[in-house]
């Protein structure tokens, strides 16, 4: 025995694959299916041990829709349980308006489909296992990158065996809005802002109950409801940073609120029984400058966090995993991809993002910062929800923002003959 020398920490694993992507949300996964579907040696990691977590992002629109129909996935998809909507009402103090209305979209699935996050993972999961060339590693988080000079070359990570090292030619990714890899690359983020924070609950739902109110404004509050048919998801909306003074009136007092603006959570709201049950979202606008480093690439919320206005952040995350397979499979099977390769990503899709994150501020300064404000006087509906809610016509133009987006993307990826 050497009593004076110290033990030394096992060495790492180390595996090696042609792709790494770090994240197991929607941009990582789908991108992990298509790489995969493409013949691509590609593992995604997960650090969680399962998708089953309370995750906020549960529309799924028809761009979305569309993408799983090109890859043959539709019909499977659409038997998982699932809740539709087509038309998006809003109660405006005692006035009810229409807002949007999808069914005058011609598209081939002209509603937004809601689903946990998690069967949308699962399947995603359970249908990439036929193609040979895709792992999904679960209880594997990234922590640090590996540098060969001035390439990103792998990333160091932790498994419940012990650490682990992955070389790859190109790490992506898609760690969500924060992103542990694009802090450690050093990329800089553009904060846009936001003007509220959003509390997440779950009250009860009747199925005798019928409520096709989505959103409620009143002076100095706002509320968001999705119908999930055992249950009602519940979105209540204050003015950022007064989590803690909502707090400090009380529970209760957030609950009569609730119940005065939507009287059909009244049985339901008994499920909130205290601060627990309630999740804080800090609500952020903002994206990267730089996507991309040599070795590295950051997609999904990595590069761009949404607001939740529009319910869009899910379905911009697939789009960019899409456009990052039809750009980059083919550089991807031929080694490394230069930076300039990799921006092409960005080049992509920039545009969208940036029209999108407008339109959300735009909202949140002309109709949710207004909301919140505290008012004694009535409410009044905004000018150009008037116009749309009396025009019907109109009401198919925030359909397509919300439901295809801009510059909607399709698979143009190849498959494998192995697949």
């Amino acid at each position: 025995m050497n009593a004076g020398r110290s033990e030394q920490p096992p060495a790492p694993r180390s595996i090696k694959v042609r792709c790494c992507i770090v994240g197991g949300g929607p941009a990582g996964m789908m991108l992990g299916y298509l790489l995969g579907r493409a013949g691509i040696d590609v593992v995604v990691l997960e650090k969680h041990a399962d998708f089953f977590r309370d995750f906020r992002g549960d529309t799924v629109h028809p761009s979305t829709l569309q993408i799983m129909d090109e890859l043959g996935l539709i019909d499977g998809f659409l038997r998982l349980p699932h809740q539709r909507l087509q038309r998006l009402e809003a109660m405006f103090g005692g006035t009810l308006v229409r807002v949007a209305d999808l069914s005058r979209l011609h598209t081939k699935y002209p509603f937004i489909a809601f689903m946990p996050q998690w069967d949308f993972l699962n399947f995603l999961r359970d249908n990439g296992r036929r193609f040979p060339s895709l792992k999904v590693m679960m209880s594997t988080e990234a922590t640090d990158l590996i540098y060969r000079g001035e390439t990103i070359s792998g990333v160091h990570a932790s498994t419940l065996d012990g650490a682990i090292d992955i070389e790859a030619d190109l790490i992506i990714a898609c760690d969500g809005r924060h992103s542990t890899l694009r802090e450690r690359a050093g990329l800089e983020v553009e904060e846009i802002g936001a003007p509220m924070d959003v509390l997440w609950f779950r009250a009860g739902s009747g199925r005798d109950v019928a409520d096709k109110v989505f959103a409620r404004v009143e002076p100095g509050k706002m509320m968001v409801t999705f119908d999930r048919g055992e249950y009602w998801q519940c979105a209540f909306v204050i003015a950022k940073g007064q989590y803690e003074a909502v707090k400090a009136r009380g529970l209760q007092a957030l609950l009569d609120d609730v119940v005065r603006m939507a009287p059909t959570l009244r049985s339901g709201i008994t499920d909130v029984k205290n601060w627990d049950d309630i999740k804080l979202l800090s609500v952020a606008i903002n994206r990267l400058r730089r996507w991309a480093r040599p070795g590295l690439l950051c997609i999904g919320d990595a590069a761009h966090a949404m607001s939740p206005v529009g319910g869009v952040g899910v379905n911009l995350a697939v789009q960019d995993a899409v456009a990052t397979a039809n750009l980059l499979v083919e550089k991807i099977k031929a080694g490394r991809p230069s930076e300039e390769e990799l921006d092409a990503v960005r080049r992509r899709r920039e545009f969208p993002v940036k029209v999108t994150q407008k339109l959300q501020v735009a909202v949140q300064n002309q109709i949710i910062s207004g909301a919140l404000k505290p008012n004694d006087h009535p409410l009044s509906v905004p000018l150009v929800v008037r116009l749309i809610s009396a025009m019907p016509w109109l009401q198919a133009i925030p359909a397509r923002i919300i439901a295809l987006g801009v510059r909607p993307e399709h698979v143009h990826s190849p498959v494998s003959s192995a697949a």
